[in-house]
């Protein structure tokens, strides 16, 4: 297996892209060896669904698709990316607002921090940004039959 791999789709800006996006980064990943029944691809798929949602919802039809990137460094970190062409950063709520929505980035960070990871948000050549969040990757033993997993942080 290659020590660096990457995968990439374009999404319509829809409702119905957040579900596609999420089996998509699972199905990648499962072919680079993470079973899809693992607390860290549990995490991983709630994490696409809030960036992918994010990318639907708070672009207000100014971005028509988002791009989900995925990379795989096997001996460093698995980092996904989505990219929709709104200039607007995402914006961090005070967590004494009370409102049916808008907490996405807040879970997205708090699963990230959790897991040992980072978020970062970059501007793109073309005026929009990419949300992109990076987990520490543990590759199994050779010979043995563990499978990979996004390492957790010590509690």
């Amino acid at each position: 297996m290659a020590d660096l791999q990457e995968a990439t789709v374009t999404l319509p800006s829809d409702p119905a892209s957040v579900s596609a996006a999420r089996k998509y980064v699972s199905s990648v990943l499962a072919e680079w060896g993470l079973p899809g029944e693992t607390e860290a691809a549990d995490t991983v798929r709630l994490i696409v669904s809030e960036l992918a949602t994010n990318a639907v919802q708070h672009t207000r039809g100014q971005s028509p698709t988002f791009r989900v990137d995925i990379e795989l460094d096997r001996d460093e970190q698995l980092r996904i990316g989505v990219t929709d062409s709104h200039p607007r950063y995402p914006k961090r709520l005070p967590a004494a607002v009370q409102q049916d929505n808008g907490r996405g980035l807040v879970i997205i960070r708090w699963l990230t921090m959790e897991c040992g990871g980072r978020l970062s948000v970059t501007p793109t050549p073309e005026g929009g940004k990419t949300v992109w969040i990076a987990l520490p990757w543990t590759a199994p033993v050779r010979g043995e039959a563990a499978a990979p997993s996004v390492s957790p942080s010590p509690r």
